[in-house]
């Protein structure tokens, strides 16, 4: 991941676009693995990839321009990202972070004089639980303290080499803390592949018992599943087996786990009965681009439970008729590809993925990862496909839907790594087993990822329909003023609220739960989330790019003391201005963290308020801070000795 000077730039782009078939469509995996060898995109890896690609140098800049971890101009041997997540913030990161500045001197977000580092924040890392953390050439570290950023910069300014430093440095753990089904689950690799085989071939002698018969019977079918199967796989050349697959999950009731709930069954089976035209072919795609700040269960998934994503995968495969799928893998998360392409590796050797899978001639379907790179609109689908494609990851307009219409316009269902877990589980246990774990309307269990003030942060996993007040007691949390639930995007529950209940029919949540004690400013945490919509914000549409902003703006305008309630009714109109406008989910929901929070905690609001009728806009000595800080000045002549102030009455 450093600049690799026997190798020209001629060179590099050659292998890279060479790797990929010269396929403009993995643009975004080509500019990453040219960056990664070359520091950054120059103008001349610029001039190479239009050569090379034979695409108009206009593409390639908008795409490489469109990603914050895509690099324009030179950012050093060694990039270092704080996470900027509220949770983070809350352990001290920002302390850390100027630490780390100061003793390097280099400024927040520039390169170093000598052209060394460039420190600067991301919006989240995954790391919620085990903060504050970092990114050090995409490799995360973990509980950061004052000596460990001074044993950094000492590796820096000794310009060692990354992969040379501590290997305690780069440890992090997992911290699951409750288990439930999926945790707790422990096939072995083909298992859940064997079982859908095992219900394609024989429908009618799979559906489980009820009462003291379905443990037998799940027993019995898991034993059937060990055993070879010699029959025709569940793709669109046996209709009838996808059927019975996609009847199995219908049964199960199982609902996306990525936030939108939607139920799994009823979009696999749209995607089986699209049409193809020729040449054309239907897709699987994972979307493990959790980027919501507060959640990282994904993370530990793909870490310790990739067998069993991948399984799920392909059950689902088996089940549409598809023969390849893609795992998208959020950029933060770069240092896990090297462990999921080996056990994707160990797969292929299995007979678990690739040609003739378990030896079933026909039977066709294969991973690739394709990696993000630092973009949090692509959690969304359609934007996800967009990036998939090679392109700015903006999201498309809907209909028609990628069930449909996905990927390069074809056939595709997009899931969470969750949802595929519970899928390998589905074809194990059934659809009838499974819908009975949660509630009527919430079938099945869901893992949470806690963090903030409580004692034990991780991962917890539950049935659906457990309390809240439940879950802040299972993680020791203590003297609880608030929790967001579902990340910035989700709500924000009072200690009233506390008995309410997870589940599609009260509190829905794609997993993030943060925690937060009587000792926090709610005001703090609004604000966090509100430069976190605008700094995610695409720019596609005007309303969410110019709102987004303006929200900022009036949160910062209220935190230094100027605002007045007028500013509460501008807040309600940007948005009633972004519901009614915005092009996708990010700005429908930008407002909710500011309106929750007013709607709850108003107290925290009203004591920034200088006036109650008087609208002050502009500080011009606050202003002049800048100036005063180049000239070195900050004594009482250096200030206006009266604030002048602009406003509206």
């Amino acid at each position: 991941m450093s600049n690799n000077q026997s190798e020209s730039v001629t060179d590099v782009v050659e292998r890279v676009v060479a790797k990929h078939g010269r396929d403009a469509t993995y643009m975004v995996q080509i500019l990453r693995e040219v960056q990664e060898v070359m520091d950054w995109i120059s103008p001349e890896v610029m001039d190479e990839l239009q050569a090379a690609l034979g695409v108009p140098r206009t593409k390639i800049e908008g795409v490489a321009g469109f990603y914050s971890f895509f690099y324009l101009e030179p950012r050093g041997r060694y990039r270092v990202l704080f996470s900027d997540n509220i949770t983070d913030r809350m352990l001290g990161n920002r302390v850390l972070l100027d630490r780390m500045c100061s003793n390097l001197w280099v400024e927040q977000g520039k390169l170093s004089e000598d052209g060394l580092v460039s420190v600067d924040t991301t919006s989240c890392t995954g790391f919620c639980d085990q903060g504050p953390a970092v990114l050090v050439n995409n490799v995360a570290i973990t509980h950061l303290t004052d000596e460990r950023i001074d044993q950094i910069c000492d590796l820096i300014r000794e310009q060692v080499p990354v992969v040379d430093w501590p290997t305690e440095f780069f440890e992090y753990q997992d911290n699951i803390r409750r288990k439930d089904l999926i945790l707790n689950s422990n096939i072995a690799p083909g298992e859940a592949i064997r079982a859908a085989r095992a219900r394609a071939m024989a429908p009618s002698a799979m559906s489980l018992g009820r009462g003291d018969h379905a443990r037998a019977e799940v027993e019995s079918l898991r034993m059937r599943a060990l055993s070879p199967v010699e029959c025709m796989p569940a793709t669109h050349e046996n209709p009838g087996g996808s059927v019975t697959l996609i009847s199995e999950m219908r049964r199960s009731n199982l609902r996306g786990r990525g936030g939108a709930g939607f139920i799994t069954g009823l979009k696999w089976e749209a995607c089986h009965n699209a049409p193809l035209k020729p040449g054309q072919q239907r897709f699987v795609v994972c979307n493990a681009d959790e980027g919501e700040p507060g959640t990282f269960k994904d993370r530990i998934l793909l870490n310790a439970y990739a067998d069993l994503v991948f399984e799920g995968m392909t059950v689902a495969a088996l089940a549409i008729g598809a023969r390849r799928g893609f795992l998208y893998l959020r950029g933060e998360y770069r240092h896990m590809k090297d462990h999921l392409e080996a056990v994707l590796s160990r797969r292929r050797e299995q007979n678990l993925l690739g040609e003739n899978i378990l030896g079933v001639q026909g039977s066709e379907f294969d991973i690739e990862i394709h990696l993000g790179a630092g973009a949090y609109v692509c959690g969304e689908e359609s934007a996800l496909i967009e990036s998939l494609e090679g392109k700015r990851g903006t999201p498309r307009n809907r209909p028609p839907f990628p069930v449909t219409h996905g990927y390069l316009d074809q056939p595709t269902i997009v899931n969470n790594v969750e949802t595929y877990a519970s899928a390998a589980l589905i074809m194990i246990m059934g659809g009838e087993a499974y819908s009975r774990l949660g509630t009527p309307k919430s079938a099945g269990t869901k893992i949470h990822s806690i963090s903030g003030d409580c004692e034990r942060p991780g991962i917890y996993e539950y049935p659906f329909g457990v309390s809240i007040a439940e879950m802040l007691e299972d993680c020791g949390a203590r003297n609880v003023q608030a929790v967001q639930i579902g990340g910035p995007s989700g709500v924000l529950l009072a200690p009233s609220e506390f008995d309410r209940r997870v589940g599609f029919e009260d509190v829905p949540t794609a997993g993030a739960f943060m925690v937060f004690n009587n000792g926090r400013d709610m005001f703090e945490v609004a604000k966090n989330f509100t430069h976190f919509f605008q700094h995610e914000s695409c720019g596609f549409c005007t309303p969410c790019r110019v709102g987004t902003s303006l929200l900022t703006n009036l949160m910062d305008k209220l935190d230094s003391g100027h605002g007045s309630p007028y500013d509460f009714n501008e807040i309600e109109k940007m948005n009633q201005l972004l519901l009614s406008m915005s092009h996708c989910g990010l700005g429908r929901t930008a407002c909710n963290p500011v309106l929750h929070t007013i709607a709850k905690f108003r107290h925290v609001f009203d004591k920034r308020l200088m006036s109650d009728d008087f609208v002050p806009a502009f500080d011009l000595d606050k202003a002049l801070a800048v100036a005063r800080q180049m000239t070195g000045r900050d004594d009482e002549g250096a200030h206006l000795k009266t604030m002048v102030s602009f406003g509206e009455h």
